[in-house]
């Protein structure tokens, strides 16, 4: 077995393989020679055990060789060859290999307890002894380092496996942080544009109101056409409060995930209806088209969130239709669901912002743009509200030029 290099031998291997990019197999390498080295015996302790016992396995058959023949020694002598490698290595095994040709000489060869060979038969004995107690001291030894080279191997994969487990951990907890601050830093930009959206939206109607209010208190002299259409217009601003407040308190539930349709037998037709009808103010100045079949199926829904949909999509497209353009809504059937839509004739919404239109707080350019009165919640409402009650919505381009909001929603069977 070599003997372990001096520290500045050491140091400079550590270098090279630095300079070499292969330090870290260095460094394992060395740790499984330094293991090795400790699991065996020092070199000249491992040979003199192999010598002590070559001689005491030799001085216990003396008693008995004229008895046996030379073969019992020989094979006898070969088991301190055999334990010197497997405790010493290489240098050990071939020092006993040594000591044993020497015994086998000394005390089974005539002349006996000398070195001296007195016939060739017995000279080729002895050298194939020794070539023999070597061979088999050489083996022993490198299977032995074999078997340690693969047990070290195997620690070496166990510890590597640890620390690959370990750093497994680590970047799957790192990945959880990440994801945890990028849902808070979600959570505080919606929380900071919902804010915006609601001081914003909230401050618009209220100052109307208020203005209005202030004038009328203050005895301020006006005609009764004016005084009605004064108070036409705190109505108005109030519905839309309302409305704003109805969307808020949606939003909220979806959030909590309690937005549980309460299911009924609605008649989409007159849903329409009532809610253009509430809306006529809201509407004032467009051209409003129904095409509404009168064999239209009902449907499965929550009456007041269905309202609110419409409602939406309704002021949606009132907001961004041009004066004196038409908005249309209509309705038909669609095998075992019924298909609803809102057309303006609008500058439309680009296929780009189609999707991202209905996440909350999006403001897109064209018919789904965020005016002075959008909050950018209302489509966010729409379609968590029809997609609850199992349907679909999607943004589309109208064939009047303008956008198409099209949503469907499931037939009842008895419809």
């Amino acid at each position: 077995m070599s003997r372990p290099a001096p520290p500045h031998l050491s140091a400079g291997r550590r270098q090279e393989g630095v300079r070499t990019g292969r330090g870290a197999s260095g460094t394992r390498k060395d740790s499984c020679v330094l293991g090795k080295a400790r699991r065996r015996w020092p070199g000249a302790p491992a040979a003199a055990l192999g010598v002590g016992l070559a001689v005491a396995t030799a001085a216990a058959l003396v008693p008995v060789r004229g008895e046996v023949t030379r073969a019992t020694p020989a094979l006898a002598l070969v088991l301190p060859i055999v334990v010197a490698g497997l405790v010493g290595g290489r240098a050990a095994a071939l020092a006993s290999a040594v000591a044993a040709t020497v015994a086998f000489n000394v005390a089974f060869i005539p002349p006996q307890w000398t070195l001296n060979v007195d016939l060739l038969e017995d000279g080729v004995a002895l050298g194939v002894f020794l070539v023999v107690a070597v061979t088999v001291g050489t083996l022993v030894a490198r299977e032995h380092e074999r078997r340690q080279g693969a047990e070290d191997r195997a620690r070496e994969l166990a510890r590597l496996n640890a620390e690959l487990v370990s750093l497994e951990e680590d970047r799957r907890r790192l990945s959880e942080d990440a994801t945890r601050a990028a849902v808070l830093a979600r959570v505080d930009e919606e929380r900071q544009a919902l804010l915006r959206s609601v001081s914003h939206d909230l401050r618009t109607p209220l100052s109307t109101i208020r203005a209005v209010a202030s004038d009328l208190l203050s005895g301020t002299a006006y005609e009764p056409a004016t005084r009605t259409e004064l108070l036409a217009l705190v109505a108005d601003e109030a519905e839309r409060l309302d409305r704003l407040v109805a969307n808020l308190l949606s939003l909220s539930r979806i959030e909590a995930g309690a937005l549980a349709p309460d299911r009924q037998a609605v008649a989409v037709d007159e849903l329409v209806g009532c809610t253009v009808r509430r809306l006529d103010r809201l509407v004032r100045g467009l051209h409003v088209e129904l095409e509404l079949p009168a064999d239209l199926p009902l449907v499965d829904g929550d009456y007041t969130q269905l309202d609110q949909v419409v409602t939406n999509l309704v002021e949606n497209a009132s907001r961004h239709a041009p004066p004196g353009s038409t908005v249309a809504i209509g309705a038909r059937r669609s095998g075992p669901a019924v298909e609803v839509w809102v057309d303006d004739e609008g500058a439309g919404v680009g296929p780009g912002d189609r999707e991202r239109i209905f996440e909350p707080f999006s403001r897109a350019g064209g018919s789904a743009a965020g005016g002075s009165s959008s909050s950018g919640i209302g489509l966010a409402i729409c379609r968590a509200i029809v997609e609850a009650h199992g349907g679909w919505i999607v943004a589309a381009s109208s064939p009047r030029g303008g956008a198409r909001f099209l949503f469907s929603l499931p037939a009842r069977p008895d419809g």
